[in-house]
């Protein structure tokens, strides 16, 4: 047969070379098989040596071995193998007809090496496995235990009859144990919980039958509902604007022995401040309980800034406008003061502002205390406002959080409670409404100050090709994925990428921009993140999409996260002008211009956001006489504040319910105490919750709760996404776990340690991300491949 019979020198070469090595292929494979060995051939050529064939062949069958790989760790328990480690495993096979058997012989010792890889001793390792699943929302079974264990064993070459075995797998038994009988307990006491309220709720009556109940007039009745003698349970709001009262029948036929006293004039009863409500027992009316939370009275819950002569200074403008230079001075140049940041990396921000204008301010966040004894300021995340140290001047930034969902009833608390006789609140226009509703509700008076952008900022008129972004350029996603998949295209590119989102720490973030500002990264790719608290010398911005997922439904981009985000163009100082447009195929650049050039968007709802606080939780506690935080924000949610409340509107406490529905079954943990873990951060989108009931019950039964580890951390410049992320949600596990060490020190010791643990996660998460080759990817879709 001569060459011109074939079609291709490929498939000349092809024929050859399968037939010398009696390996034949699959017609599915036989295109993708042409194709490296024309990439393979010597030019001229005709044929390509036997060991390239093989190389060739075992290429080309990576991805369907690695899905068999997959598939077989599942099957067998082992969803500890990451794909990473199979991945690795296949692209060390050298036989073209890998059965099983050498899938598995080639998964063995890389999966040994992985988890020796895991941490100093067996017990670590087993630690870290078994925490990196729940990350995931995984759970080992006992088999499944056994497997990992055994495993562990074998990478330790422990000897037979080691007791690491025995031990652990004894208390891993027991710790299930408590952790099934923490969840049947915590389902027994919610449903107790529920039906005691329901079978009150409906044991109710209508005011009707209180005449009959009470043996008096209907006219009497009402008079001494109005004089507080008979305590309405509820008030259930009904169509047409109606409101139908409910009364507990038990609780008014108690009464009956005082109608002589109150017939003949005995002094009425007298609830609300400085008053006591009538004596209920367990059964407290639900208006009592509003009484007792005051949640309707909000502003007059801040005692210490009540009794100050307030003055409130709000002070608006685009992003770029000068907002905090006026606020920082007043606050440096006062004896006393307060700096209110919405982030960790903010809040810093604000001590080394004031440090610059020489004076020195101690620092406290959710996971941090910097003291400085001779100092009278204070720079702090808003949730650590301090309510009772009066103070000459305070300053609140990012006031436009108040319409946030999560953290709004923290800036109502805080510009309400601000314990300082000057309070600067600085935020975007759309606030306006907000803070002088706010003023109204405290009696403060309330001046204005609107500052206009220092620099232009103008819309592009034509979209960007991803190559001809530039130095200086912000290139804007809405996701951690979309933000690494536009790292790597850019990097193909030979571009510097600089990277900042929502999963990075604050000193990560801050390290990033550093790199973007200094000019050792070309560009700039980020998630919303970008617009709070990092100072960027940005020239443009581009929007990589123009909507985005807002953990309910993909919406399009609204005119303040525009103006806030595409704000952040052209630094006054650095740049004349700011640029603000859309890549190429993500949407039309008239977007942007209509969104830049429209007016703030006011809600609808003015309300302030408000939620309790540890006092209110106490004292809702002590009036029903109970010490089940879930039962006590059952009834907070129920009772304290009405949907339509002409003033407030409760903050959407999920997640703190869900801590405390979870909290139910562990016992031996006070009331206060178990706020506390409530208002712990943690994400249950990678089984936070679970992880912090956890460390409750080692609390409650006397235990230290050890900080977590880094766990394996490879060599940076080897990393694949999987272990940068696995790597970002650990350090969220040390931040939950930092948290709270600083409220129990007792059960939570080894500060140093978990600092130590979190400098080193920082470090590697940044060499990471500062690699300029390609990462390698375990995503769908985007694994690394090796080229034939």
């Amino acid at each position: 047969m001569t060459s011109e019979t074939f079609a291709s020198p490929a498939r000349e070469a092809f024929v050859r070379v399968s037939a010398r090595t009696g390996l034949s292929i699959e017609p599915r494979e036989e295109q993708d098989v042409l194709r490296r060995i024309a990439r393979a051939l010597e030019p001229g050529a005709r044929d390509i040596e036997d060991e390239t064939y093989r190389t060739i062949l075992c290429t080309a069958r990576r991805k369907k071995r690695v899905s068999r790989l997959v598939d077989l760790t599942r099957r067998s328990g082992r969803i500890w193998v990451s794909r990473d480690e199979i991945e690795e495993a296949v692209g060390n096979i050298e036989e073209p007809e890998a059965d099983d058997r050498v899938l598995e012989r080639a998964l063995a010792p890389v999966s040994r090496a992985r988890l020796r890889s895991y941490g100093a001793n067996p017990r670590a390792v087993f630690e870290t496995v078994q925490a990196d699943l729940v990350d995931t929302g995984r759970v080992l079974s006992p088999a499944q235990t056994d497997l990992l264990l055994m495993a562990i064993a074998l990478a330790f070459d422990l000897p037979e009859g080691d007791p690491f075995l025995d031990t652990a797998r004894r208390e891993e038994a027991q710790r299930q144990k408590t952790a099934s009988t923490i969840e049947r307990t915590a389902r027994e006491k919610r449903e107790k919980e529920e039906s005691r309220l329901r079978t009150w709720e409906e044991s109710l009556v209508p005011f009707q039958e209180v005449p009959r109940l009470l043996r008096c007039s209907h006219k009497e009745a009402l008079r001494w509902i109005a004089e507080n003698r008979l305590p309405v349970a509820r008030k259930v709001r009904e169509s047409g604007d109606r409101e139908r009262w409910e009364f507990d029948p038990a609780e008014l036929i108690a009464l009956r022995g005082k109608l002589g006293e109150w017939r003949n004039g005995g002094a009425p009863a007298v609830a609300g401040a400085g008053g006591k409500a009538p004596d209920m027992g367990r059964k407290v009316a639900n208006s009592v309980i509003a009484r007792v939370a005051a949640l309707d009275r909000y502003a007059a819950h801040f005692r210490t800034a009540r009794a100050l002569n307030r003055r409130i200074t709000l002070v608006t403008g685009p992003t770029n406008s000068g907002k905090s230079y006026t606020a920082l001075n007043a606050l440096a140049q006062a004896d006393s003061g307060l700096a209110l940041a919405p982030l960790r990396l903010l809040a810093h921000e604000f001590r080394e502002a004031l440090a610059s204008r020489g004076v020195e301010a101690s620092l406290a966040t959710g996971e941090e205390r910097i003291l400085v004894p001779s100092s009278r300021h204070l720079a702090a995340t808003v949730e650590m406002c301090p309510f009772y140290n009066p103070v000459d001047v305070a300053v609140i930034d990012e006031a436009q959080m108040l319409f946030d969902t999560d953290r709004g009833a923290a800036w109502t608390a805080a510009i309400m409670g601000a314990p300082a006789r000057h309070l600067y609140v600085l935020g975007a226009p759309d606030c306006i409404p907000m803070v002088r509703r706010i003023a109204e509700l405290c009696g403060d008076p309330l001046d204005e100050i609107s500052l206009e952008r220092k620099s232009p900022l103008k819309p592009a008129t034509q979209p960007v090709r991803l190559q001809d972004l530039q130095a200086g350029d912000a290139l804007i996603a809405f996701s951690r994925r979309e933000v690494l998949d536009l790292r790597a295209a850019l990097m193909q590119h030979g571009r510097r990428v600089a990277v900042v989102y929502g999963a990075l720490s604050p000193e990560v973030r801050r390290a990033e921009a550093q790199r973007f500002n200094s000019g050792a990264a070309d560009i700039l790719i980020a998630t919303d993140a970008i617009g709070m608290g990092l100072n960027l010398s940005i020239k443009r911005v581009v929007f990589a999409a123009l909507k985005k997922f807002d953990g309910k439904q993909t919406r399009d981009l609204t005119v303040q996260e525009v103006k806030q985000i595409g704000g952040r163009a052209g630094r006054y100082g650095k740049h004349e002008v700011g640029t603000v447009s859309v890549l190429a195929g993500a949407g039309s650049p008239s977007f942007i211009r209509r969104q830049l050039e429209a007016d703030p968007e006011m809600p609808e709802d003015l309300r302030p956001f408000v939620q309790p606080d540890a006092d209110i939780v106490k004292a809702v506690a002590a009036e029903i006489g109970s010490e089940s935080l879930y039962g006590v924000l059952s009834r907070i949610h129920r009772a304290v504040l009405r949907k339509d409340d002409p003033n407030y509107r409760l903050a959407d406490m999920e997640q703190a319910f869900a801590i405390a529905s979870a909290l139910e079954g562990v016992d031996g943990l006070d009331l206060t105490t178990r706020w506390s873990y409530a208002m712990c951060p943690v994400d249950d989108r990678d089984n936070g919750i679970r992880r912090l009931v956890g460390w409750a019950a080692d609390h409650a039964a006397g235990r230290r709760v050890l900080p977590p580890g880094t766990g394996r951390l490879p060599p940076s410049e080897r990393a694949s996404r999987e272990e940068l992320e696995r790597a970002e949600k650990r350090h969220k596990r040390l931040v939950a776990w930092r948290w709270l060490a600083l409220r129990f020190p007792e059960f939570y010791p080894d500060r140093e340690d978990a600092e130590e643990t979190t400098r080193r996660l920082n470090e590697w998460i940044e060499n990471v991300l500062r690699q300029q080759s390609r990462t390698r990817s375990s995503s769908p879709g985007s694994s690394s491949r090796r080229r034939g």
